[in-house]
């Protein structure tokens, strides 16, 4: 923010440090999955970041913007000197993939030259964008576990829990960038995206050569274009042309229900069975109406031309060669109905794969997790501050004070103010004075973000 030009001649004569912190005030969540500050280091502060030019370039901008020459280019230019144009701060963070509940630290930034207090602050703006990865992350999180409830009333394993919520939102952001910030995000919880951006993203900045997978599916527009008449020859030119494995056709560009009992049901029946013979499975994509109501008529259409089996806890399933995919509607607040309608018609959730687009990457904001960077402690002429911030109008952005730590305590993460905790502080130095201490990979984030009953699954050997 432009704001952050003039603060080097806002902070009291003689401050010699400012250490500020994020965190995540609250939210719709009850607990954020820490995410995305690798990138954000890799991309914009890793090395020399600062040259003669660029200082050059800021102070004729800046001049033009203020009006005035507020820049501090002898700053900068001490730091290009001084430096070699390596930012000079320090970041601890908790390590990435942690899962932490609200109103708690998640990461601390601090300069380490006295003569640059400022350039904490300074980065405020890049730092706080970790909010986006953060808040994508916790919402995929948060879907996830709603889904694995479900499959655990209703399924006889979490074995598909990974596949269960397909990343359609490429074409649903404002960038690409945004697209692999927020693809890479989900991946963390899930393994199904057609977002090539987040896995391209995993690649470069997280060592994990292929994070999502996808199958041949079709769009209206591959269907329609064979004519109202002829949908039926595009139903089974998908079959033809993709004769192994899955395949995913969208079937709603005319009559979902008539295509479900008709063309899949009887016309094209022999052909679906005979491609599970060999392992293959159609998945049916319904893409428009309500999405429950919709979702049952599928199911129980399908289930009366294919027949059905009750798993071990007495929920219906269909043959292993067909299934169906809800991409249309669905959020956090939709996929739990669908689930929750599916299992009062005794429907295990085996049934149908979920697919989310701009409600898993858009429908977000800094506020739904009110993330937050406050400075909470400074040094002005040797003498130490615990700095904070507590507005009368607004109690809950009352601020953290002091050195922060935050420890394990019976069980929780609690944030320990005023330098108490510090010996057992579970944040990690991560980034100091131009260098990246901590590289991730995403292998270790998606262990240290799995939900407690898989964890559970896993040790107990399932």
């Amino acid at each position: 923010m432009s704001w952050q030009v003039t603060h080097h001649m806002q902070y009291p004569k003689g401050t010699t440090k400012i250490y500020s912190y994020f965190e995540s005030r609250g939210g719709k969540y009850p607990e954020t999955v820490f995410f995305g500050l690798q990138y954000i280091l890799k991309r914009w502060l890793v090395g020399s970041v600062v040259t003669k030019e660029m200082i050059q370039e800021a102070k004729e901008f800046y001049n033009l913007h203020f009006g005035e020459d507020v820049f501090n280019e002898e700053g900068w230019t001490y730091i290009l000197k001084k430096h070699g144009g390596r930012i000079p701060i320090k970041i601890r963070a908790v390590p990435e993939g942690t899962v932490v509940p609200v109103k708690n630290v998640l990461f601390t930034v601090e300069n380490t030259d006295p003569e640059v207090p400022w350039i904490t602050n300074y980065f405020e703006t890049l730092l706080v964008q970790v909010w986006y990865p953060m808040t994508v992350a916790t919402n995929s999180r948060a879907q996830k576990e709603v889904i694995a409830n479900n499959m655990t009333e209703t399924s006889d394993t979490l074995e598909k829990l990974p596949f269960m919520l397909h990343d359609f939102g490429f074409r649903g952001v404002t960038s690409v960038e945004s697209a692999a910030i927020g693809g890479a995000s989900h991946l963390l919880n899930f393994v199904g995206s057609d977002t090539i951006a987040g896995m391209v993203m995993g690649r470069k900045y997280y060592g994990c050569d292929m994070a999502g997978f996808s199958i041949p599916a079709a769009e209206h527009s591959t269907i329609t274009s064979w004519g109202k008449s002829h949908e039926k020859e595009a139903f089974a030119n998908m079959l033809d042309s993709f004769p192994n494995g899955l395949v995913a056709v969208v079937s709603d560009s005319y009559d979902i229900f008539n295509a479900c009992e008709n063309i899949w049901g009887k016309e094209l029946k022999d052909k679906i069975v005979k491609r599970g013979e060999n392992g293959g499975s159609l998945v049916v994509r319904p893409d428009s109406g309500d999405p429950p109501d919709v979702v049952i008529k599928v199911l129980e259409i399908l289930g009366k031309a294919f027949g059905t089996t009750d798993n071990s806890k007495g929920y219906k399933v269909l043959p292993d060669y067909i299934r169906i995919i809800q991409g249309d509607g669905i959020n956090y607040e939709m996929l739990g109905t669908v689930l929750q309608r599916m299992k009062d018609h005794k429907w295990s959730a085996d049934n149908i794969v979920f697919g989310s687009g701009g409600a898993l990457l858009q429908k977000l904001n800094r506020d739904t997790q009110k993330c937050a960077f406050k400075c909470s402690y400074a040094e002005v002429d040797g003498t130490a501050r615990n700095v904070f911030k507590q507005p009368v109008t607004d109690p809950g952005k009352k601020s953290k004070k002091g050195i922060l730590s935050l420890v394990k305590q019976n069980g929780k993460l609690e944030t320990f103010q005023e330098g108490t905790g510090v010996d057992k502080d579970i944040m990690v130095p991560v980034f100091e004075n131009g260098k990246l201490l901590k590289d991730y990979n995403l292998k270790e984030i998606r262990e240290r973000a799995e939900l407690p009953i898989v964890k559970k699954q896993q040790q107990n050997g399932f």
